[in-house]
């Protein structure tokens, strides 16, 4: 039976966040597309109707992630009255963040594996990077996009460190160290 190009579009968009969430739970390499079909409620045919490959789909479906990931934190920061690197932080460094690998920061799932698939994917990483940096920049006072880049990378360090160690101690003092080191100098938490 031939669908229509409204229900098409429909089931590309679930194909896209399903993979969305699925990649930063399992990596690129550590699910197939017929996993990926049959999570999202599709069959594996139908995928190359909708992508020219995986490859294609992995620069939506992160783009989707990245889209996902910057209203989760715009969020934050209009629910909060602190200063964004300070509700950035906090947000970012609690259990639920790092315990939700699915829902979480696609840096920390995925930025080491960008590399390997080429510039179209790595251009997405770099956007998602750039809005983000841009997201906290109004914290920080005269070098604002360099302390902001400084915090970015430190937290998502500290998420990735902590989430290979699973359960050991060293996750938790990781993050201790990571909150510790990204707190607010006294004009900073003015802002």
């Amino acid at each position: 039976m031939r669908v229509t190009q409204e229900v098409a579009d429909q089931n590309r968009l679930k194909v896209v966040e399903v993979a969305s969430r699925k990649f930063r739970e399992h990596g690129y390499d550590g699910i197939g597309v017929a996993d990926l079909m049959k999570a999202a409620g599709l069959t594996h045919g139908g995928f190359y109707k909708q992508f020219k490959g995986k490859a294609a789909l992995m620069v939506e479906a992160t783009a989707e992630a990245m889209a996902a990931n910057r209203r989760f934190w715009q969020s934050i920061f209009e629910k909060n009255d602190r200063p964004r690197t300070e509700a950035f932080r906090d947000a970012y460094l609690s259990n639920l963040h790092t315990t939700n690998i699915s829902e979480g920061c696609c840096f920390a799932s995925l930025a080491a594996q960008a590399h390997r698939y080429g510039p179209e994917l790595q251009e997405v990483f770099g956007e998602g990077l750039q809005e983000l940096v841009q997201m906290i920049e109004p914290s920080y006072e005269g070098e604002a996009d360099e302390e902001a880049l400084r915090t970015v990378s430190l937290l998502v360090g500290a998420l990735v460190l902590s989430r290979a160690v699973g359960d050991h101690p060293i996750g938790e003092k990781v993050r201790m160290a990571a909150h510790n080191a990204t707190k607010a100098s006294p004009e900073q938490a003015e802002t």
